[in-house]
């Protein structure tokens, strides 16, 4: 099995930070950027509540492939962000 297909697993079954580990040892492992593995890694920081940092690796992941799946992670994250933003609450 490939690791990006370990990782999905990991992410499913709730192993979020050791799917973050392994995603960023694979990263810094791989010599050519891989668009795939910033957008797991995107998705395991989201699982995780870190907002930012999902967001900055589905950007990753965007500039090296514009037709990542990122990019509607990206997207939907973002209008959940905006959707609960205080500011909405507090006019």
């Amino acid at each position: 099995m490939d690791i990006q297909n370990e990782i999905d697993k990991m992410l499913r079954k709730g192993q979020i930070d050791e799917a973050i580990l392994r995603l960023d040892k694979q990263i810094q492992a791989t010599a050519t950027p891989c668009d795939r593995l910033y957008y797991l890694l995107g998705n395991a920081y989201r699982k995780h509540g870190d907002f930012a940092q999902a967001l900055n690796c589905y950007l990753e992941a965007m500039a090296i492939n514009p037709d990542s799946p990122a990019v509607e992670a990206h997207q939907m994250l973002m209008n959940i962000i905006e959707f609960y933003h205080k500011d909405y609450y507090n006019p």
